[in-house]
């Protein structure tokens, strides 16, 4: 059965690596549809940009706290930037896979060996590291109470702040076949969010590791495993009115937080992700362009298809827009109420492939090739 999987995986790897939208380790930047001209733009400027080294093969998330923001490279550079000054940089001497996770006392990544390492905040220091066995790639989940750690075999660890000590774990029967993702879960008051493979969306207790409640997201489709891939490769998203996921060969869907009942489903898929507001879910389609469904009904209220065919990422909702990164460092801005585009700014030459980051009225970027910036929108 390993043997077999492992061929279904690498398989997986040879039919996606080459398209950006299904896979989401992949470059994004050759051959992006051109952009066209601008009238009028909106201003947006580069606030600061820090130098890091790059992410390699891996997808790094940078963290923010209190307007601190915290990231990572593949080498193992660990760095803590404040209104573009580096207070401190910390060498591990490892490989980081996954990360970065901060609360405003600790800086958590993961490894490829399944090591998780806890940095103290402030200054930097290693404070522990611990082993879960298991290859880590997303950014871990930091609290006061609770570190959780997802797996890339999507086993989640729940440790204990002070010392790493493991409190659970839980672990959920996966296909056979499914996509590398970076995604990790969202820590929202009193549950975990975590998305699957297979189109589950799960909220699980921080306290015991215990299933709270499970909704279908996507139900997989197909002759063939390949075509029934449904999986969950993004973070859910959390708001006032709803908790909504999406699914790569899936769909959109939205639940009550409160039981987990299904308020309404869209077909819909992505493998970048979505944002959500008062009004409207936002979602990145595996062809690049962004749609605004309504929060109430999931019916349409804008496509946006210009970015189409450009590795467009996960979008996030900012003020009056909508902000979205490329496979060609560019950041667009969109309005919220039409789609339309309305400002850009090329934060590098290298692909976006992290999730964008608010901070302190910034926009956070991180690019493949390490830039680390702070655009804002004037």
């Amino acid at each position: 059965m390993k043997a077999r999987q492992l061929a279904l995986v690498m398989a997986a790897a040879l039919s996606l690596g080459a398209c950006s939208s299904l896979n989401p380790f992949a470059s994004g930047d050759s051959k992006n549809k051109a952009l066209m001209p601008l009238t009028n733009p909106v201003a947006i400027t580069e606030t600061w940009n820090v130098r890091l080294g790059n992410a390699g093969v891996f997808v790094l998330q940078p963290a923010q706290v209190n307007g601190a923001v915290f990231a990572a490279d593949s080498e193992g550079d660990v760095v803590r930037v404040e209104s573009g000054r580096t207070v401190w940089k910390t060498r591990l001497k490892t490989t980081v896979s996954g990360g970065v996770g901060a609360s405003a006392d600790l800086v958590v990544v993961g490894t490829p060996k399944g090591e998780v390492i806890a940095l103290d905040a402030a200054s930097g220091e290693i404070k522990w590291r611990v082993a879960i066995s298991a290859e880590v790639l997303a950014p871990p989940a930091v609290s006061d109470g609770i570190i959780v750690v997802r797996a890339a075999d999507s086993r989640l660890f729940g440790l204990d702040p002070a010392d790493g000590k493991r409190r659970w774990m839980y672990q959920r029967a996966t296909p056979s076949l499914s996509l590398r993702s970076a995604a990790g879960v969202v820590l929202d008051r009193n549950a975990i969010l975590a998305g699957f493979p297979g189109g589950k969306l799960a909220a699980i207790s921080p306290a015991n590791g215990s299933l709270m409640w499970e909704g279908t997201v996507a139900v997989p489709r197909g002759a063939t495993e390949l075509e029934r891939m449904a999986d969950i490769t993004s973070l859910p998203v959390v708001g006032s009115r709803a908790t909504c996921a999406v699914a790569y060969q899936g769909r959109v869907a939205c639940f009550d937080m409160s039981n987990g009942s299904t308020l309404w489903t869209r077909d819909l898929s992505s493998s970048r992700g979505l944002d959500l507001d008062e009004k409207h879910v936002f979602v990145t389609d595996d062809k690049g362009a962004v749609h605004a469904l309504d929060i109430s009904s999931g019916a349409s209220a804008w496509k946006q298809d210009l970015l189409a065919g450009r590795g467009t990422g996960r979008p996030l909702a900012s003020g009056e827009h909508v902000v979205v990164g490329d496979g060609d460092g560019y950041v667009h801005l969109l309005r919220k109420d039409d789609g339309s585009l309305v400002g850009r700014q090329r934060a590098a030459s290298s692909p976006i492939l992290a999730d964008l980051q608010r901070a302190a009225g910034d926009i956070i970027v991180q690019t493949r090739d390490g830039n680390i910036a702070a655009v804002n929108v004037k």
